[in-house]
């Protein structure tokens, strides 16, 4: 069955006309390339750290634990603004926002390279925190304006695919600006680093102003006929949903399911950001001392997860569940960090567990957005993503600091990596309860 609109059929549930993929095919067109790049750089301006700190070391006096605090903080201002930003999204709309985000985001970033204490160190991180936060809830929320819920699985997981490619872009790139840009008009090679890749944010910013548009009604680039689809299509997306018992964001937050996904978030961003931060020494660890050769088999695990990512979003959608791949994803995961436990030195083997891990912990992200977009209503998903994403970021707060601990106190990093297996794992575990009997509307 079809429902007819002036020009553009807007099909029911079951079907789907040229006319609409082609519609929707023209808004990825248009908004995901320059989204995802914009992505690339915010997530290279976070993790970038893991690379610097490699030659750091040898030019300022830093320890470990002021490398691990640092990085970890930066998740604090993240924390304490994301939820304010996404608020004020629906109220400035996009362009305001990503410029206001990505500018001053960049600029601090490109400061970084002028730190020379640890107390400036952390202060720069923590205004990085602070201005890069509301850019990704900011984002999900944004692409739920284009998109009806049957279509974000693969949105999302496309868009999150460039958690995978800044990775894959980070290991040459810094590699290579550590490796030959060190003594460059007087600078070391990681303060090109973050010069070089905190410029571009700020760039991005005027860019999204100009761009982008805050709804799809001022879209120039849509007919009258695509708008009108396109509104019919969102229409149709559970016209129920408005007299849920989650609308509002106050009724959201009273949702004990909702703190259900927030604790199964803490447990995959700090097992995933642990693993991110630490990839660049792991890897020297194994016996690669050539930064740039470092840089190159960090982008493995990225690499595969990129390709996982599309395969899994892609399988989701079409059978319109989440909970079990998402526990899939995790376990994955898992399997290639155990994997690396048992190479014992044996570096063929613990790159290819890392592979494998990468395959299950880039993967499980998108599947997560997507889940919760699906669970949030329309009235409460601008606050709830902000909400679920900003405690979430207890878990790169405490994991990162907490695992070098445990390497220091043991000698050994392999307790690490079992800490780090247990939360994929528990992760997983607790979204299968959380969401246990959920209808598919809700999930």
């Amino acid at each position: 069955m079809t429902i007819e609109t002036n020009c553009i059929p807007v099909v029911a549930r079951g079907e789907e006309r040229d006319d609409v993929v082609r519609l929707f095919s023209k808004i990825g067109f248009r908004l995901l390339p320059f989204l995802m790049l914009c992505y690339v750089v915010a997530f290279l301006d976070r993790i970038n750290i893991g690379f610097a700190q490699l030659q750091m070391k040898q030019t300022l006096p830093f320890s470990d634990a002021t490398y691990g605090l640092g990085a970890g903080i930066f998740f604090v201002g993240y924390m304490i603004f994301e939820v304010p930003s996404n608020l004020l999204l629906e109220r400035i709309g996009v362009r305001k926002t990503m410029l206001r985000i990505m500018f001053a985001w960049g600029v601090v970033a490109a400061a970084m390279a002028f730190v020379q204490t640890p107390f400036q160190f952390y202060v720069a991180r923590f205004l990085l925190g602070i201005f890069e936060a509301g850019f990704l809830p900011g984002v999900i929320l944004y692409l739920t304006y284009w998109y009806p819920s049957a279509k974000r699985g693969q949105v999302m997981a496309t868009f999150m695919s460039a958690t995978a490619i800044a990775p894959l872009l980070a290991g040459p790139l810094c590699g290579a600006t550590l490796k030959y840009l060190d003594g460059f008009e007087g600078l070391h090679g990681w303060q090109w680093l973050f010069i070089s890749q905190g410029i571009p944010a700020s760039l991005l910013g005027i860019a999204a102003y100009f761009y982008l548009q805050d709804r799809p009604e001022e879209a120039s680039w849509l007919t009258a006929a695509e708008k009108s689809a396109l509104r019919l299509q969102h229409e149709q997306d559970h016209p129920d949903v408005e007299t849920s018992s989650h609308s509002g964001f106050w009724q959201m937050a009273t949702d004990p399911k909702i703190y259900g996904l927030v604790l199964v978030d803490i447990l995959l961003l700090g097992a995933n950001y642990t693993m991110v931060f630490s990839i660049p020494s792991m890897i020297k660890g194994w016996g690669v001392s050539d930064l740039f050769q470092v840089g190159l088999l960090s982008t493995l695990p990225h690499l595969a997860g990129v390709i996982g990512t599309v395969l899994v979003g892609r399988h989701s959608d079409k059978r319109r569940e989440r909970r079990w791949h998402y526990a899939s994803c995790v376990a994955v995961a898992a399997l290639g960090l155990l994997l690396m436990t048992l190479a014992q030195g044996n570096i063929v083997v613990a790159v290819l567990g890392l592979t494998v891990a990468g395959v299950g912990f880039v993967s499980a992200v998108p599947l997560f957005v997507t889940t919760c977009t699906e669970y949030l209503s329309k009235a409460s998903i601008a606050g709830g993503v902000a909400f679920i994403a900003g405690l979430a970021n207890l878990g790169p707060v405490v994991a990162p600091p907490v695992t070098g601990f445990i390497t220091a106190a043991t000698g050994n990093p392999v307790y690490s990596l079992y800490l780090v297996m247990a939360l994929h794992l528990l992760s997983g575990t607790t979204l299968l309860v959380t969401l246990r009997g959920a209808s598919p509307r809700s999930r």
